[in-house]
């Protein structure tokens, strides 16, 4: 956002953040893209060393999430005419855009766990909980 008076941005400014972050979300969805994103991105896989590295994920899911990167350019779905057809699933250049969106995302998301544990901690021992000492 283009800062203008007092770094306050325009309401045309944060409506087109707004959208594009809405955007960005839309494609990302869900549970499993960004594990599968993540998991491309150490290297090319087939489809059963990616269910394999995604715990959790069940053939059916993971065939959906799969076409749903590839139509958005993530993953590119390379065929090999063997016998029988091998196919290896691989991260394209588009996906590599994201690294650093996945950086900044893995250190808020461990700030954030930080901060939601110690306030657990806190609530472990408040006043009303403590151990009365005789």
């Amino acid at each position: 956002m283009k800062a203008v008076e007092n770094d306050k941005p325009s309401k045309e400014e944060c409506l087109a953040s707004v959208n594009a972050i809405r955007d960005a979300l839309f494609v990302l969805n869900g549970k499993w893209k960004l594990p599968l994103i993540f998991t491309l991105l150490e290297k090319s896989r087939r489809f059963n060393e990616i269910q394999q590295a995604v715990k959790g994920i069940t053939p059916k899911i993971l065939s959906k999430e799969l076409k749903d990167l590839e139509e958005n350019g993530f993953v590119k779905r390379i065929v090999y005419p063997t016998t029988p057809v091998t196919v290896i699933y691989e991260i394209t250049a588009y996906s590599e855009t994201l690294k650093n969106v996945l950086r900044e995302l893995t250190t808020w998301g461990t700030q954030h766990r930080d901060m939601i544990k110690e306030s657990m901690r806190k609530k472990e021992v408040t006043p009303a909980t403590a151990p009365v000492q005789v």
